[in-house]
């Protein structure tokens, strides 16, 4: 339940705002093989343009959940965030 508080505040007030209640679930032991906080997490981060800790979240999610279809939609993600970040590395160089 309040992980959907999470997506709910992201899309009321920002995607910093559900993080910072995705990161309160963290520590709590329910939440430690749950795939769907790192999903949420790494989407969160996908949203502020925190592409390499997205993609670990995304891998992380991937390496949680036992269905072959969100694993490979999980694993999809992570590889769009290794090309955002990739992308935004060239762009820094080229204005350097």
């Amino acid at each position: 339940m309040e992980l959907n508080r999470a997506v709910a505040l992201a899309m009321a007030f920002g995607p910093a705002k559900g993080l910072e209640l995705v990161d309160a679930l963290t520590p709590e032991p329910a939440f430690k093989s749950y795939h769907l906080l790192p999903s949420v997490r790494g989407y969160l981060l996908k949203k502020l343009g925190r592409f390499d800790e997205a993609r670990a979240e995304f891998e992380r999610a991937a390496s949680l959940t036992r269905n072959a279809r969100e694993r490979d939609l999980l694993l999809d993600r992570a590889r769009t965030c290794r090309t955002a970040a990739a992308l935004r590395e060239t762009k820094s160089e080229a204005a350097l």
